[in-house]
């Protein structure tokens, strides 16, 4: 049964490798891309009447459309009617989960093999870039090792669809503090990160993942919680010392750390150790937020993960508080203070393909669309850069000589921000994966 889900698997991917391969051939000679409405996302400028000259996968220049003649032997991609702008960027998702919250992810560790999981992170990457998200921060594996790894060579090759990676591989966390949880101790089960316990086993995993592929370090600062006295109460993981240790032997490597946390110590511990991101980052104390702008600490907030289970923790603490109203607070303390913020969505609990949602929430929360959309874009591209990949300067703008990662949507975001739930032009890398203003386009992945 499993070499007949691999069969079948390879022949979904190979469609749409075949796919990419055909557009790819028919992109080789010159492309212009006319773009009706085009977002200069440095400056929120939307530009008129432009046209995008590809070189290979890169973008050549941006020029008015009445200062270029097109050469007749181009081939021309007619955005004319679309709003363009450049490849979204989520900093935080997690494509081997695919469903969590509906109380899959025992079975997924206990039952499925990491092969199988890997072909569900590689549909789970086709749905995000058939929403517009062409890089993506995957967060860590949850129990599938090193897949993440090559399911990022994968797509670097040609051999599969999906976004530019950059991956956590296991992520860290200590005794005690993450799934899975409740079996007899008699009973050896797998837990969904790597577990060590003081400052010398920390820095070791910390150099066994970087020796397999981690492009970043995902720890967990924080794991338990719960509700007491209409407030959210976080039980710390690491101490100080362990911190330190992970944060200073991934600085050495030139690798950046994500610390997972809510409020309490083991947020703030994160902050003192130096983690370069805080992610989710619920329960924020005024404390914690100057910290975090005098070191210049990014927080990736992923707000509408909260959104989608707010009636269970409304259950759990007798209607009086949630994590998303807690969250809601956090995240307006941290834009108004100027704390760096980068578009992350931690999909996987809820299905991919469904992350831009998070725009409406971060603009209902205070931002406007266009600092939402630097977030997605600018922003985000400067979180992930690290001493061997510099991402800031290949994605994140329509600009010259970075990668041509271009999507376009009906309408002006600007105006209406969940415009960006409904991406109708999508390129990659020079290639064309989706043009839905040409035809409505399959899922590939659903044939």
């Amino acid at each position: 049964m499993r070499r007949a889900l691999l069969f079948v698997a390879l022949l979904m991917f190979t469609g749409v490798l075949g796919l990419a391969r055909t557009v790819a051939a028919q992109t080789s000679r010159s492309v212009y891309i006319r773009a009706g409405s085009l977002l200069d996302v440095h400056s929120g400028h939307v530009l008129q009447n432009m046209v995008i000259v590809l070189d290979g996968d890169s973008i050549d220049r941006v020029t008015k459309a009445d200062e270029i003649t097109i050469p007749a032997s181009a081939k021309v991609i007619d955005l004319s009617n679309a709003f363009v702008l450049p490849g979204l960027i989520d900093a935080h998702e997690h494509i081997f989960l695919t469903g969590e919250d509906d109380g899959r992810y025992d079975e997924q560790l206990l039952k499925e093999s990491y092969q199988y999981r890997t072909i569900e992170a590689i549909k789970n990457a086709w749905r995000d870039l058939d929403a517009g998200f062409t890089t993506m921060r995957d967060c860590e594996t949850e129990g599938a090792m090193y897949s993440d790894v090559d399911v990022k060579t994968a797509i670097d090759r040609g051999l599969i669809a999906g976004p530019r990676l950059e991956v956590a591989t296991r992520a860290l966390s200590t005794t005690g503090g993450y799934p899975l949880e409740g079996y007899s101790p008699e009973v050896t089960v797998p837990s969904g990160v790597q577990i060590v316990d003081g400052p010398d086993e920390a820095r070791k995993a910390v150099r066994e993942q970087i020796k397999y592929g981690a492009d970043f370090i995902k720890v967990y600062g924080t794991h338990k919680f719960y509700f007491e006295d209409d407030k959210l109460v976080s039980i710390p993981t690491f101490d100080l010392d362990e911190l330190k240790a992970i944060v200073d032997e991934a600085h050495a490597e030139g690798r950046k750390v994500a610390c997972h946390a809510y409020g309490d110590p083991g947020l703030h511990n994160c902050i003192v150790a130096g983690v370069d991101s805080i992610e989710h980052g619920l329960d924020l104390s005024d404390d914690d937020i100057r910290e975090m702008k005098a070191r210049g600490t990014w927080l990736c907030p992923t707000l509408y993960a909260y959104i989608t289970v707010e009636e269970d923790d409304l259950k759990e603490s007798d209607g009086t508080v949630s994590r998303a109203s807690v969250h809601e607070i956090s995240f307006k303390k941290a834009l108004a203070a100027g704390i760096k913020i980068a578009f992350g969505t931690d999909a996987g609990p809820f299905p991919h393909g469904t992350q831009a949602k998070e725009f409406e929430y971060m603009v209902k929360y205070g931002m406007s669309p266009l600092q939402a959309i630097q977030a997605a874009t600018i922003k985000a591209a400067e979180l992930m850069d690290y001493s061997q990949e510099h991402w800031s300067k290949e994605v994140g703008a329509i600009d010259p000589d970075k990668y041509a990662d271009i999507i376009a949507v009906q309408g002006n975001p600007l105006d209406d921000i969940t415009q960006l739930e409904h991406v109708k032009f999508v390129m990659k890398g020079g290639v064309v994966y989706k043009n839905d203003f040409v035809q409505p386009s399959v899922d590939k992945l659903t044939q």
